[in-house]
């Protein structure tokens, strides 16, 4: 059932008032992809009664006070993703989209959500049930952090939101614990997963440099943010503290990672997979095209790439459901209204890391010295491949699939490092689970710029793609590789993209069309970077393209049509998906656009010959 949304509702359930409210920055979708529709779920049916109030109006009272106050607690989230990253380009221009907004137009979601949020509240309830932070945007901002949008070190979104209590990472857990431990009087201070301000720092824990200091001194925010950045495993991180202005931020180690029946059980809620039926005037919400029929097989990651928030907010650890449970949810999508045959993702953002993990970070925690990706694929993970590959065959058997897709997130170098079952897997992938293209993130080519980003080298890539090509020819498809690229991180020069470029058409064939700008978002390394200007393994000094016209500079050399930055294509182009293939590779159709039209440079050049009279020599 859908989370009680409006008065009519509640009263039809027989309640008379609500244990907890829900605020999203988002409109109501009912789906196991969204993190405030998890935590509404969890709690219904640890029988708490839950209301959700998505988009609420900030120039009036009529939306935040439809429900009326709860008894425990607001939960307050910016939505599924941080609400600066929702509002703002990587250029810093206003998005007009929201796919995450019914009718898609982005004229709902504050700046800043949660503390607008947070604020809304107070302005029309004084002394109020506690107010808890949570979601992505409170868990990345959950210390002090730097904020690109306004160019500064800003405080914990805790303290400046006013709000009581922040839960970060995946908080099923964490919220249905803080519900019981206030309705029953308890004390919550001990909570994993937790941060609270209090008036005098926590005895036992690590103490951070103060907010002041981290905001004035690049050297001290470095040294606050590895702090944070290594203890964020549940087996090895300390509790740490920091002191804003003149409370202390006390910051709970995280809490436990869901065992497989826990994640079973979340995704075995009854999640009605669509948007709330008050949204219907509104227009569609185009999120839910991408997550209705789709399944989350784990998550976690152990990749630790430094742009990505991925280890911070799930953890390193990577947890799985069961077979069983991926199954069950593969025959209940089936019988959805609208299904038409095809599961659109299997796994997610990190396809192929379901089904094993590391039994020395099981016993011991992850490692503070090393990522489980890099340098290279650490020898203690002994990736399989095996479980994978039989929950591909079982899910071709459920009746009604007649496709499901493996759409993104494969680690091309975890696959190759698994000698045993790694090409059965991409054979299995291939044959079956691509719609056209398979999507791979090599990022970059420059040895320093991967290493800035926490990415390997790219040398296993042509033999990966040289793979996938035979894999392919075997099987009688015609199916391509896309390849998402990074412009402007940190360490990264034009230079540096001038190298990609002639990489990706002299090893890859390709033309690229389609590069991501790097967007620092907070609590990652490559954010750090950004900010500090400095490496903060070595010391040393980096590169770092701040101004707009230079990170848009990067991403034009990159996509530059014609070899306009030096570095030719032939003429030979075709499009397919993120790039252009070259016609030089023997897999390419012939190429039937038009030539390219002649630079200002060959035209001035044309006219001045018909003038003298020699154009025909030329």
């Amino acid at each position: 059932m859908f989370i009680p949304a409006t008065p009519e509702e509640v009263r039809d359930l027989g309640w008379t008032r609500l244990d907890v409210i829900l605020i999203s920055g988002d409109s109501y979708l009912d789906s196991p992809f969204v993190g405030v529709s998890v935590i509404g779920q969890r709690l219904l049916a640890a029988g708490y009664r839950v209301g959700i109030i998505p988009q609420p109006d900030m120039g009036s009272k009529k939306d935040i006070t439809r429900l009326g106050e709860p008894v425990l607690f607001w939960g307050v989230t910016g939505g599924c993703i941080d609400s600066m990253v929702a509002n703002r380009t990587a250029s810093g221009k206003r998005r007009r989209e929201d796919d995450f907004t019914a009718g898609g137009i982005n004229n709902r979601r504050p700046d800043r959500a949660v503390i607008a949020y947070a604020n809304l509240i107070r302005r029309h309830f004084k002394q109020t049930a506690p107010i808890v932070l949570g979601g992505i945007e409170a868990s990345l901002r959950r210390i002090a952090h730097y904020d690109v949008w306004s160019n500064r070190v800003r405080r914990s979104v805790l303290i400046d939101a006013k709000a009581d209590f922040l839960l970060y990472g995946m908080a099923e857990n964490t919220a249905v614990e803080l519900a019981a431990r206030i309705r029953e009087g308890r004390d919550v201070s001990d909570l994993r997963g937790l941060c609270y301000a209090a008036a005098e720092r926590k005895p036992g824990f690590q103490e951070l440099p103060c907010w002041e200091e981290a905001a004035a001194d690049p050297a001290a925010f470095e040294k606050m943010f590895l702090v944070f950045y290594r203890n964020q495993d549940h087996r090895t991180a300390q509790g740490l503290c920091q002191k804003q202005d003149s409370r202390w931020l006390i910051h709970n180690p995280p809490a436990t990672p869901l065992t497989e029946a826990e994640m079973d059980d979340v995704h075995g809620m009854n999640f009605e997979r669509a948007v709330h039926p008050s949204h219907r005037r509104d227009g569609e919400v185009r999120a839910l095209e991408t997550v209705r029929f789709s399944i989350a097989t784990h998550r976690g990651c152990y990749g630790g790439c430094h742009f990505c928030a991925i280890a911070v907010h799930e953890g390193r650890q990577v947890s799985s459901r069961s077979e069983t449970s991926i199954l069950r949810e593969a025959k209940l999508l089936a019988s959805l209204p609208g299904f038409h045959g095809r599961i659109l993702d299997v796994g997610g953002p990190t396809a192929n890391m379901y089904g094993f993990e590391c039994r020395k970070k099981l016993l011991l925690g992850a490692c503070s010295d090393r990522n489980c990706l890099y340098p290279g694929v650490c020898e203690n993970l002994r990736p399989d491949h095996r479980r994978q590959i039989a929950l591909l065959r079982k899910l071709r058997e459920v009746p009604g699939v007649k496709q499901a897709i493996v759409a993104s997130g494969i680690r091309y170098d975890l696959m190759l490092a698994d000698r045993k079952h790694g090409v059965p897997y991409l054979r299995e992938v291939v044959r079956h689970h691509v719609s056209g293209q398979m999507k791979v993130a090599p990022e970059h080519s420059e040895e320093k710029v991967l290493r800035c980003m926490g990415k390997p080298g790219i040398a296993s890539l042509p033999a990966f793609r040289d793979l996938f090509r035979k894999l392919t020819a075997e099987a009688g498809k015609e199916q391509f590789l896309t390849y998402y690229l990074i412009a402007a991180h940190p360490g990264c020069t034009q230079a540096d993209m001038e190298g990609l470029r002639r990489f990706a058409v002299r090893q890859l064939a390709l033309q690229p069309e389609q590069v991501q700008l790097f967007t620092p978002t907070p609590a990652t390394i490559s954010t750090l970077m950004y900010h500090t200007g400095r490496d903060p393994w070595s010391g040393r000094g980096l590169f770092v393209e701040k101004t707009a016209a230079g990170r848009e500079l990067q991403k034009k050399i990159l996509v530059a049509k014609n070899g306009r930055f030096g570095y030719g294509d032939g003429g030979h182009r075709q499009i397919t998906g993120g790039g252009k293939l070259m016609g030089k590779d023997k897999d390419v159709k012939k190429d039937t656009k038009k030539k390219p039209s002649k630079t200002l440079k060959e035209k001035k050049e044309a006219k001045r010959l018909k003038k003298t009279g020699k154009a025909g020599e030329a």
